[in-house]
């Protein structure tokens, strides 16, 4: 997450311009009808937000305004799908918001760089597994969600410090030329939390996933 103290005002427009556009179309994709009928939905939602808070909350915050924490957001994908998935960032944003991290004038790009792009990167994986239509429970884990997971952390802090960098508004420490070090000691414990998660939930409780096929992905073992 990033603090409004290090972007400037236009940054921080600009994110509340691109973000409200994807917050409104997430309310009239959301599926209503089904969330207010069936309980399960909404234990659902109601317990990603407060899992999203948990995890965000878990961070290590720096004195130049950045903080670093896991996402999360690639199984909420897989679990709610993206309109959902959405609103639950969104949700879990402004209960973060009510703690004072970060403040609310930065929701609208910190919910550009960790809800919107790591929803995008889930769907388009999703979407691209689905296509090719395949029967191994392990394309589904790791393809879907343990690859994804990974890119999207790399591709989420990429895109903030390249945004600190175009603000001008953010020294850098000595500590960035190992960058990319650094990166990839995030991006697989991002992978491995949303790959467990998942793994967890396809063995147990595989009919919560919007995203999975139970009945290629599950299917007796075929017989001469």
């Amino acid at each position: 997450m990033i603090a409004s103290m290090v972007l400037n005002d236009l940054t921080l427009w600009l994110g509340w311009l691109l973000y409200g556009p994807v917050i409104l179309l997430a309310l009239c994709k959301a599926p209503w009808v089904e969330l207010f009928s069936d309980t399960r939905r909404q234990h659902l939602l109601f317990g990603t937000v407060f899992c999203l808070c948990m995890l965000w909350l878990l961070r290590r915050d720096f004195p130049s305004g950045v903080a670093i924490h896991f996402i999360g957001m690639t199984a909420i994908t897989l679990l709610l799908h993206w309109p959902l998935a959405i609103l639950a960032g969104l949700f879990a944003q402004l209960v973060i918001v009510f703690f004072g991290k970060p403040e609310l004038v930065a929701v609208g790009i910190n919910g550009l760089l960790l809800v919107l792009l790591p929803v995008l990167i889930a769907e388009l994986a999703a979407a691209w597994v689905e296509r090719f239509k395949p029967d191994n429970l392990f394309v589904y884990i790791f393809c879907s969600c343990f690859f994804p997971a990974a890119l999207t952390a790399v591709l989420c802090a990429s895109c903030g410090f390249a945004l600190l960098w175009l603000n001008g508004l953010y020294e850098f420490p000595p500590w960035l030329d190992d960058f990319f070090g650094m990166v990839l000691l995030v991006a697989f414990p991002e992978a491995f939390i949303n790959g467990t998660l998942i793994t967890a939930l396809v063995v147990f409780k595989p009919e919560w996933l919007e995203t999975f096929n139970r009945t290629r992905y599950l299917q007796a073992p075929w017989k001469e």
